[in-house]
C-alpha cells in the first residue's frame, strides 16, 4: 500500500515538473502560475503544495531537468577526440545553440531566486556542476600547471566569461551583440581566450 501511494505520489510530481516546465518554456519564469501548472497537471491546487514544499521547490526541478538536457547537449556538441582549442570551441556553440533554442527554460536557471534566508538543496546545487564540468578536460589540456582549486576556479571564470556575452546577447540590449551574430562572435572570443590560456 505504502509503494502504491508512493508511485502515485512520484507520478503526481512528474506531471506537476512537466506542466511547470512546458509553462516556463510557453512564457518565462514569470508566467508561471500555481493553478495554470495543476490545472495542466490534472490535480488540484492543494495537490502541488504535497507533492513539493512550494512553487520554489518545483521551479528547483525544471531547472535541474534544464540543467541535465543542457548537458546532454554539450557532450553532443563535443565527441571525444578533439583537442582541447577544438573543444573548448565546440563547448561554447553548444552552450549558445542551448540558449538559442531554449532561451526562456534557460533563463530561467539564472533568473530564478529563492526567498532571503532559504538556501537551495545540496542535490540542486550539484546538478549546476554541469555548467563548468566539462570544461575542465580541455582546459587542463591547455593548462596542465594548474592545481584542482586553481583549474576549477579557471574554469568557473571561463564559463562566466562566455555566459556573459550570451546572456548580454539574449537581453538585446543597445551595447550587445545580435543575437544573429551571437555564434561567430562567441567562436571569435573564445578563440582568443584559449589563445591566451595556452599561453
Amino acid at each position: 500500500m505504502a509503494g502504491l501511494r508512493e508511485e502515485k505520489r512520484d507520478n503526481l510530481k512528474m506531471r506537476l515538473i512537466d506542466a511547470a516546465e512546458a509553462q516556463i518554456a510557453a512564457g518565462g519564469l514569470a508566467g508561471l502560475k500555481a493553478r495554470e501548472v495543476t490545472a495542466a497537471a490534472g490535480c488540484a491546487l492543494g495537490a502541488l503544495y504535497t507533492a513539493f514544499e512550494d512553487l520554489d521547490r518545483l521551479i528547483l526541478h525544471v531547472n535541474s531537468r534544464t540543467l541535465a538536457r543542457l548537458n546532454a547537449a554539450l557532450e553532443a556538441a563535443c565527441p571525444a577526440g578533439q583537442g582541447p582549442k577544438q573543444a573548448m570551441a565546440a563547448l561554447a556553440q553548444g552552450y549558445v545553440g542551448f540558449a538559442l533554442q531554449n532561451y526562456r527554460l534557460w533563463a530561467a536557471l539564472f533568473s530564478h531566486r529563492l526567498p532571503a534566508g532559504i538556501q537551495a538543496p545540496e542535490w540542486h546545487i550539484k546538478d549546476h556542476a554541469v555548467l563548468i564540468a566539462q570544461i575542465i578536460r580541455p582546459l587542463s589540456q591547455l593548462r596542465p600547471d594548474l592545481d584542482p582549486t586553481a583549474l576549477q576556479q579557471r574554469a568557473r571564470t571561463v564559463f562566466s566569461a562566455v555566459h556573459g556575452v550570451v546572456a548580454m546577447a539574449m537581453t538585446g540590449r543597445y551595447v550587445t551583440t545580435p543575437q544573429e551574430d551571437l555564434p561567430g562572435e562567441v567562436a571569435a572570443f573564445v578563440d582568443a581566450l584559449t589563445l591566451g590560456l595556452a599561453d
